[in-house]
C-alpha cells in the first residue's frame, strides 16, 4: 500500500465514523428518553442499546485490538440495558470513543495496516479491523436512523438536496 493510499483509507475511515456519529447525535436528539429505550419486542434492540453497542465495538476493535488498550468490554450488558443511561451521556461516550479511535486510525501507516491482530477470536489485518468497524458502524447507524424515523415520523433531511432534480452535492463519503 503506498503512503498516499494508506492516508486515503485512514482519512476516509475517520470521515465516515465522524459523519455517522454526527447523524446519530442529530437523529437521537429528536427522541425522548423513553423513545431512546423503546423496544417493539424482546427480540429488538432499542436505540440506546445500539449506541452502547457501537461504543463497545469501536473500543474493542480499534482502541483495544489496534491501539493496545485493555479490553474491558461487557458486550452482553450493551444489549441487556433497558434504561438508566441518559441519551446525552451515551452520545458523549460514543463521540469520545470515535474521537479516540480516529486518533489511533489516523496514526496508522501502511506497514501497520498490514499487521495481524486477533480481535474477538478473529485473525485480521489492522486494515480489516478498521474496515470492519466502519462497516459495522454504518449498518447500525442505518438501524438507528430507521428507528428514529419510525418513532418520530420525520424526514431526517440528510438527502433533501437530492430531491427535485438537483445534482448530488454531498461531499461526505
Amino acid at each position: 500500500m503506498s503512503s498516499s493510499l494508506d492516508r486515503l483509507f485512514t482519512d476516509s475511515a475517520c470521515r465516515c465514523l465522524e459523519q455517522y456519529s454526527t447523524r446519530i447525535a442529530d437523529s437521537v436528539s429528536r427522541l425522548s428518553e423513553d423513545q431512546v429505550w423503546a423496544r417493539g419486542s424482546k427480540n429488538e434492540n432499542a436505540v440506546g442499546n445500539l449506541m452502547l453497542h457501537l461504543a463497545g465495538n469501536v473500543r474493542q476493535w480499534i482502541l483495544t485490538g489496534v491501539g493496545g488498550q485493555p479490553d474491558n468490554r461487557q458486550r452482553d450488558a450493551e444489549f441487556a440495558a433497558a434504561g438508566g443511561i441518559a441519551a446525552n451521556e451515551m452520545l458523549a461516550r460514543l463521540r469520545d470513543t470515535v474521537r479516540e479511535a480516529c486518533a489511533v486510525i489516523a496514526a496508522l501507516d501502511a506497514a501497520q495496516l498490514e499487521e495481524r491482530r486477533t480481535i474477538q477470536g478473529d485473525d485480521v489485518s489492522v486494515l480489516e479491523a478498521v474496515f470492519h468497524v466502519v462497516e459495522h458502524f454504518s449498518m447500525h447507524t442505518g438501524q438507528i436512523l430507521f428507528a428514529v424515523k419510525l418513532l418520530t415520523h420525520e424526514d431526517l433531511g440528510y438527502y433533501r438536496h437530492l430531491r427535485g432534480g438537483q445534482g448530488h452535492r454531498e461531499t461526505t463519503p
